[in-house]
């Protein structure tokens, strides 16, 4: 009678345990792994970042998904150190149905490239035009850096010759001594060079230094700067130029990640007068102003939308266009067959589409190229916001005259 007891109740346990399987595996689903920097040098851009990516996923699950099958975020602090991305990475690189991992830093995408190219999965990397030159799985996430700062060395020899000047003008550079900081120039000092723009001895310096003023010492006879770095160290930067004297007569400039209205632009406000930002998404108002990015702002994140940074955005497209390469790689083999590789061959076909509604330029993804947009916007410190001063604009192909 016991073992009859126990026979039943095993069998009870087995079917228990049928059905939970039975469930679980209904449940179609995809994942994303995210090596993010939560803690880290670059946290001013990974949070928001992985933020907007996390509520773009919720976004596309809460409306059911991509033909019902539903993508799994995997948030990661790697505090931007290789060593923890990697070893993040060999964990985690066998989580079923993984078909894309991002990475927040230059350096970490360039350790986990290797390792994403064996397993044929699509990595996602900062900016960096070594991923351009060199087509592989790992694809932009918009214009990288180099195009950026040539569109920087236009700007400033058309409003040079505007203002009437001889010669071509003087170009200072500074930004952190590591693989970040000295990207913009594979590529951006042979375009300097090509154009006729004098570039002085970029000044590097480690990241986490509190004054620059020995740095921009170097850099007083320049015409116009370009301060690198993620906010907010290209605002202290510019706030120890003020004290210098050195805005009065230099224009500065910032890339992508710079100075945000609710960051650098709030804290050093006077000091930032006038700078330029050069972006390839939306910034100040017209950030904050976008329908989606609001809609999943205050959705999600339930607070005010002077708090969203504009670097939201940036996860919402990672989002966005990892749906639409789904969407592809669905209807071409089905859940059951899907693989990294055909999702690979899905970003390629996302050329000319406007995945990101406006959020930065036409996706630029192709089996030719790793961009993720082509174009950039200029805005300006005006009072307490970036303002816009030109629409979407090209940038020139820098990339192309540095050996990678």
């Amino acid at each position: 009678m016991r073992a009859l007891k126990m026979i039943g109740l095993s069998i009870v346990f087995l079917v228990f345990v049928s059905i939970s399987i039975s469930s679980f595996g209904a449940e179609r689903e995809v994942a994303y792994l995210s090596l993010g920097d939560y803690t880290g040098p670059s946290a001013n851009t990974g949070i928001p970042a992985d933020s907007g990516c996390e509520d773009g996923f919720k976004y596309i699950n809460d409306k059911g998904g991509i033909q019902g099958v539903k993508v799994k975020f995997i948030p990661v602090d790697t505090r931007y150190e290789v060593a923890r991305a990697v070893s993040a990475y060999k964990q985690l690189r066998k989580t079923p149905k993984l078909l894309v991992v991002g990475c927040p830093g230059t350096a970490v995408g360039k350790g986990i490239a290797p390792l994403a190219n064996a397993d044929k999965l699509v990595q996602l990397a900062v900016a960096d035009g070594e991923f351009v030159a060199n087509v592989s799985r790992t694809f932009i996430w918009g214009q990288c850096y180099q195009d950026v700062f040539g569109s920087m060395l236009d700007w400033m020899v058309k409003d040079w010759r505007q203002k009437g000047k001889a010669g071509s003008p003087t170009v200072g550079y500074i930004s952190w001594d590591n693989a970040y900081g000295r990207e913009a120039l594979r590529g951006g000092k042979e375009y300097a060079e090509k154009i006729g723009v004098k570039l002085l001895p970029p000044k590097l310096f480690p990241p986490g230094t509190a004054d620059h003023s020995q740095y921009l010492a170097f850099l007083k006879d320049a015409d116009y700067i370009f301060a690198g770095t993620p906010d907010p160290t290209p605002a202290a930067v510019i706030r120890d130029a003020y004290r210098l004297g050195m805005t009065k007569n230099i224009q500065f400039f910032c890339d992508t990640f710079g100075p945000t209205m609710s960051g650098g632009v709030k804290a050093y406000n006077k000091e930032l007068q006038g700078t330029i930002v050069v972006s390839w998404f939306l910034r100040g108002l017209e950030a904050r102003n976008h329908p989606l990015a609001k809609e999943l702002w205050t959705k999600y994140r339930k607070r005010p939308m002077s708090e969203m940074s504009p670097l939201y955005q940036i996860g919402i497209v990672w989002a966005l266009n990892y749906a639409a390469a789904l969407e592809i790689a669905l209807k071409e083999v089905g859940y059951d067959k899907i693989t990294p590789d055909d999702m690979y061959k899905a970003y390629q076909k996302l050329t000319g589409r406007n995945i990101s509604q406006g959020m930065q330029g036409l996706c630029a993804y192709s089996p030719t190229s790793r961009r993720g947009s082509e174009e950039v916007k200029f805005y300006q410190v005006k009072g307490e916001e970036l303002v816009p001063i030109s629409g979407w604009t090209k940038c020139p192909d820098t990339v192309s005259l540095h050996k990678f």
